[in-house]
């Protein structure tokens, strides 16, 4: 197993999402886990599909939500994916449900990965405290109120957390989640 393409078979990835999810940041992750031979769920409060967004104002692509959220648990998962999108975080960061799925991940110690806004739901669970991460610029003041120490790299790992800030970074963000469901 080589870094670039760390083989994940056998292993499933949740990835949460609600309406205004940027693109990018779902499709590629969704190719990424299915190219390294894992298989990719999308999870969601929406009961049939989400609406994805390119940036905040342009609506792009809907896509079928495999597993509505409440109907599954971190249990079900080797690892999860937070992408993000600015609606899509803010909306799922304050969901009694969407914060409890994820507090298992943490729970359970699997690997989680949040990019660009997808970091935002971790403040609401007290899971940044104390790990270095990265996001979209914006959330930078929310983390480091919430007790991280934040920099402006592609992909930073921390203990079971890797983090990403835009787009741009998915190459980095999506190598290095594999890698760490590759080791669990």
């Amino acid at each position: 197993m080589t870094e670039q393409n760390a083989s994940i078979n056998g292993k499933t990835i949740a990835l949460l999402v609600t309406d205004g999810v940027e693109q990018p940041e779902l499709t590629e992750p969704i190719a990424a886990v299915k190219a390294a031979g894992g298989t990719a769920v999308v999870v969601s409060p929406n009961e049939k599909s989400i609406q994805a967004m390119k940036g905040d104002w342009e609506h792009a692509d809907h896509f079928e939500v495999d597993r509505q959220l409440g109907s599954v648990t971190a249990a079900d998962f080797d690892g999860l994916i937070l992408p993000g999108g600015t609606l899509n975080a803010d909306a799922l960061r304050v969901n009694a449900d969407a914060q409890e799925f994820v507090r298992a991940f943490f729970s359970e110690h699997k690997p989680v990965a949040a990019i660009c806004h997808g970091p935002w739901i971790l403040t609401e669970i007290s899971a940044v405290a104390g790990r270095t991460l990265t996001s979209y610029g914006s959330l930078r003041t929310d983390l480091v109120n919430a007790g991280a120490s934040w920099v402006d790299e592609a992909a930073v790992v921390d203990n079971g957390l890797v983090t990403s800030r835009n787009p741009n970074d998915l190459d980095d963000f999506n190598r290095e989640f594999l890698k760490l469901v590759a080791q669990s």
